[in-house]
């Protein structure tokens, strides 16, 4: 180990081979020197890769320090190494992490690659929501690694979708926002890799949203889920997915409580997805296309449903919001019942 503590002046390279050497020794009984060298080194990558108040980062030296990182298996010594490092170092490890994903050498995202050989480190990434004192840094370890289209294709397609239905619901307020964070940005940054999901797992996918998340008994999951749900719906790549939500007799109905929560900001949300239905539902009839049932729906309850609407107003003036809602109450005031097949 004498050899791991030089002092003299080190590469970047030189700085990632040492950091790796440190880790084997992570895991000594007296290992209080071996962990403040760790510290060090990789608060001098962040230093490097962010630049500090006297200097901006230097491309070049980025780009060593990026090669080398993913050239052996640097990451996954981090990442599981990560529990035995103090606070601070794991910020400094975090934030390292999370700046290489978007560190380009020779016009090259080789982070990618890296994952892409190495995608069941994510397995280990996704666990870590369920330790309390890990969860946020391996969250922003997991959010900047589906970045990557191959990665997020993996997750979606992996069981470990399934669990951010409970991560969300953690009683821990910090770790839930977080894992709502990041499957936020698993929905929504990748159109084509969503869309194709959305398509091949829609029953099982709605059947859980609706029930965990738009019926749940916490406000603030209800809250986000239904923005969420909108940002899906209203995306042009999930527009065969949005035909066929707004076409359930389930899926209105929970929209249509949603509709009468006391808290206008769930209102507000629901009411852009709500618009869909509406304007769907006319073109049903328009083109006496089923379900006649959604329209019937939306008839026999018109009353309320113009009552309720024309008293929804956001907290501030929104003429396009105003348009909206005029749009819809002229649409559903011109339906007319439908005969079921």
């Amino acid at each position: 180990m004498k050899g791991l503590f030089k002092s003299k002046p080190r590469t970047p390279s030189d700085l990632v081979r040492q950091t790796r050497d440190l880790f084997l020794y992570i895991s000594l009984p007296d290992s209080k020197v071996v962990m403040a060298e760790l510290s060090r080194n990789i608060r001098d990558m962040k230093s490097i890769l962010y630049g500090n108040s006297e200097a901006e980062p230097v491309a070049e030296a980025c780009a060593q320090l990026t090669q080398e990182f993913f050239r052996e298996d640097t990451l996954r010594l981090l990442i599981t190494c990560l529990p035995k490092l103090n606070l601070e170092t794991r910020k400094d490890a975090t934030q390292v992490v999370a700046n290489l994903q978007r560190q380009q050498v020779n016009s090259k995202l080789i982070a990618s690659d890296y994952l892409e050989a190495n995608l069941d480190l994510m397995d280990v990434l996704i666990e870590g929501f369920e330790n309390t004192d890990l969860a946020l840094h391996y969250g922003a370890m997991f959010r900047e690694c589906i970045r990557h289209q191959i990665v997020a294709k993996y997750v979606l397609e992996s069981e470990h979708v399934k669990k951010f239905f409970d991560y969300i619901q953690l009683p821990n307020f910090d770790i839930a926002a977080d894992a709502a964070a990041t499957f936020k940005e698993l929905l929504t940054r990748h159109k084509s890799t969503v869309a194709e999901f959305l398509t091949n797992n829609e029953d099982w996918f709605f059947a859980d949203y609706n029930s965990k998340l738009l019926e749940s008994s916490n406000y603030i999951t209800r809250r986000q889920a239904i923005k969420l749900l909108g940002d899906i719906l209203l995306d042009r790549s999930n527009s065969a997915v949005m035909t066929k939500y707004v076409s359930s007799r389930d899926n209105l109905r929970i929209l249509m409580n949603l509709l009468r929560e006391s808290s206008k900001s769930i209102q507000i949300e629901a009411f852009h997805v709500f618009k869909i239905i509406t304007t769907v539902a006319q073109l049903f009839v328009a083109n006496q296309n089923k379900p006649a049932d959604i329209v019937n729906i939306l008839v026999a309850n018109r009353s309320k449903l113009l009552r309720l609407l024309a008293d929804l107003k956001p907290d501030k003036e929104d003429e396009r919001f105003e348009a909206d809602k005029s749009q819809v109450l002229r649409e559903i005031a011109a339906l007319e019942p439908q005969d079921l097949a």
